[in-house]
C-alpha cells in the first residue's frame, strides 16, 4: 500500500510538479476589476443550449456534447488590453476536446485574420492537459499560415479549481500569464509578424478530434460527453477600436511596459520546468518564416 501511494504521488509531481510556485512580484489580476457581470462584456456567439450564465452573471458554463460546443463573445473589439478569465476544466477522458480564451477578428477579416489563443488540450486519464500559446498573423490555416505554438504542461491539476488566465496585449508585446506568472512573452519586432487591426475576445468549447490529442490519435469519445468547462472572474482592461487615442493600455508590469526582472525569473522557471513544445526550437520547422526567433 505504502509503495502504490508512493508511486502516486511521484506521477503527481511528474504532471504538476515538485517545485514551488514563485513569486511574479507583481499581479494584474487583483490590479484590475473583474466585470460586474458577463453581460457588460460579453455575448453568446454560437450554441446557446450549451451554454449557462449564472444568475448574478458571474460565471457561464460551456459544454460539448455530440450534438454542439458552445462559444462566447466580447461585445467590442478592442485595440489593446488585458482580458482574463478563471477556468476549471474537465477531469477523466478529454482526448479532442479543446477549451479556448483567445482574441481573433476572423470575422471582421474572413481569409486573412490574426489570433492570439491559449488553448487548453484535453487528454488520456492519468495524462495532463497542455496548454497551448499561439500567435499568428493575417493567416486562415492554408500556406500562408504561420503557427507560432509554445505548449505547456501545468504545475498543478487545471480540473480542481479555478485558475486564472489571461493575455496582455498591447503595440509592444503579448505576454500570456498563468496565475500572474508571465508564462510567455512575445514582443513587437516587426509589425508585419505582429497583429496590429482591432480583435474580440472569445471564450469557446469544440471538437478537435483532428489534431488536439497526439495529432489526431485520439479523438473524443463521446460516451464520456458533456464535457464541461467554466469560466469565471471575467476581466477586460483594455482601449476598444472606438476609444481616443489617448487611451492608456494596461500595465504588464510594475515598470509599465516589458517584464520587471522578478517577472523574467519567473517565466524562465515556467519554460525551464514545464514547457514541452517551442516552434522556434524545432527543426521540423521552416525558420526563414519565423524571423523573431533570431
Amino acid at each position: 500500500m505504502a509503495l502504490l501511494l508512493l508511486a502516486s504521488i511521484a506521477v503527481s509531481m511528474l504532471h504538476w510538479g515538485g517545485n514551488a510556485q514563485p513569486s511574479p512580484g507583481y499581479y494584474p489580476s487583483n490590479r484590475f476589476k473583474p466585470l460586474p457581470g458577463f453581460y457588460h462584456g460579453y455575448s453568446n456567439l454560437w450554441g446557446a443550449p450549451h451554454q449557462i450564465v449564472s444568475g448574478d452573471q458571474s460565471s457561464v458554463t460551456l459544454w460539448l456534447d455530440r450534438s454542439s460546443g458552445s462559444g462566447f463573445k466580447s461585445n467590442r473589439p478592442y485595440r489593446s488590453g488585458y482580458f482574463a478569465a478563471s477556468i476549471k476544466l474537465q477531469a477523466g477522458y478529454t482526448a479532442g476536446v479543446i477549451t479556448a480564451f483567445y482574441l481573433s477578428n476572423d470575422q471582421a477579416h474572413p481569409g486573412s485574420h490574426d489570433e492570439v489563443d491559449i488553448e487548453f488540450m484535453g487528454n488520456t486519464p492519468g495524462k495532463p492537459y497542455r496548454l497551448q500559446t499561439n500567435v499568428y498573423i493575417r493567416g486562415t490555416g492554408d500556406r500562408r499560415y504561420v503557427g507560432r505554438e509554445m505548449k505547456f504542461h501545468l504545475w498543478f491539476d487545471p480540473t480542481v479549481d479555478f485558475h486564472n488566465y489571461a493575455i496582455l496585449w498591447n503595440p509592444n508585446e503579448i505576454i500570456f500569464y498563468v496565475d500572474d506568472i508571465p508564462i510567455r512573452r512575445y514582443p513587437r519586432k516587426s509589425a508585419d509578424i505582429f497583429p496590429m487591426r482591432p480583435m474580440w475576445m472569445y471564450g469557446t468549447i469544440w471538437d478537435a478530434s483532428a489534431w488536439a490529442t497526439d495529432r489526431g490519435k485520439y479523438r473524443v469519445d463521446y460516451r464520456y460527453q458533456p464535457f464541461v468547462s467554466r469560466f469565471t472572474k471575467f476581466i477586460i482592461r483594455g482601449c476598444s477600436a472606438f476609444a481616443p487615442p489617448n487611451c492608456r493600455v494596461a500595465q504588464s508590469s510594475p515598470m509599465g511596459s516589458g517584464l520587471s526582472p522578478q517577472q523574467y525569473s519567473a517565466m524562465r522557471w515556467v519554460q525551464n520546468n514545464y514547457m514541452v513544445y517551442n516552434y522556434c526550437t524545432d527543426p521540423g520547422r521552416d525558420h526563414s518564416r519565423t524571423p523573431e526567433c533570431y
